[in-house]
């Protein structure tokens, strides 16, 4: 099994700005990777260095043994990349749209066309094969560019964000399509969208300011974290005396317990004969990005 490799990543603009500051960590290159962090984090820079489209200032990378610099040409075969800013070319067809990919790719014309159906297909949006772009909504414009790559055969896919701006529905359909992908190809994710990184990832990375703070599976992560379970009540319940627990309160008055597992069943018992409403559930990608991120971080997605 082939790995993804990044040694002592560093990436500094013309600006003096430091996007990436000495990155290093391994997976395997199967399944599904997640990286996530708020906007600014640094995750459109190391994905860009990563698909051979940015040189790091220092450090260095490889995938599957070849050096992201010095073999990019043969890397640049294995992979396929639907960069954040990608958009569908208005005036083609979705099947023009992959087509056009493949044979700039390399792909004989007949073979781009066959594959070009085929991936459209895989989508479920090949009844739209011969409708401008343009009258398509948003989700299936996004699936189109996801059939881009599926359709080239690249072992590798880096997808930056690939369903910020869809509806819930859209998003969850691509969930779908995802998952399907990540059973026979590997799949690098950026997202901000942390049950997005929850419901797809083997692996998830955290990038704060350019640090790579955190990687694991998501049982991992838990393990790492203080506190293992959740607990939410509503707007001005009362928060009885706690052991080893932290307190947060959101905008809306709602009350989140963070505590051990055997403070989280004595507080349930507690609850339960108060009839006190609450919630509880491990903690989740979110909590636990909270807690390495900072307070900032759950301000912002409350607002």
């Amino acid at each position: 099994m082939g790995k993804l490799e990044c040694k002592e990543i560093t990436k500094v603009y013309q600006d003096h700005r430091k996007a990436l500051d000495n990155v290093s960590f391994s997976v395997e290159t199967k399944g599904i990777f997640g990286l996530i962090g708020r906007n600014g984090a640094g995750k459109t820079t190391l994905i860009r260095i990563l698909s051979t489209e940015l040189e790091p200032t220092s450090g260095t990378a490889s995938i599957d043994g070849l050096d992201v610099l010095s073999q990019a040409d043969m890397l640049r075969e294995k992979i396929a990349i639907v960069p954040q800013e990608a958009r569908a070319i208005r005036w083609m067809t979705p099947k023009q749209t992959v087509m056009s990919y493949l044979l700039w790719r390399g792909y004989h014309y007949k073979q781009a066309n066959q594959l070009a159906l085929e991936s459209l297909k895989k989508l479920k949006i090949d009844q739209y094969a011969n409708i401008l772009n343009t009258r398509l909504s948003g989700g299936t414009k996004r699936k189109v560019l996801i059939a881009t790559v599926t359709a080239s055969e690249a072992d590798i896919i880096f997808l930056d964000e690939p369903t910020t701006g869809l509806d819930p529905i859209s998003r969850r359909e691509l969930w779908d399509i995802l998952r399907e992908l990540g059973k026979d190809r590997f799949i690098f994710l950026t997202t901000h969208y942390l049950e997005e990184a929850e419901q797809l990832a083997d692996h998830i990375g955290i990038l704060q300011e350019g640090k790579l703070v955190s990687i694991g599976t998501l049982s991992e992560l838990r393990g790492s974290s203080r506190y293992q379970y959740s607990i939410k009540l509503p707007p001005k319940a009362q928060v009885p005396l706690l052991k080893d627990s932290e307190v947060t309160t959101s905008k809306s008055g709602h009350t989140q317990i963070m505590t051990n597992e055997a403070e989280a069943f004595r507080l349930a018992r507690l609850f339960s004969e108060q009839g006190v409403k609450f919630s509880i559930t491990p903690v989740t990608l979110d909590d636990i990005f909270f807690h390495i991120v900072g307070q900032k971080v759950r301000e912002e997605n409350e607002a």
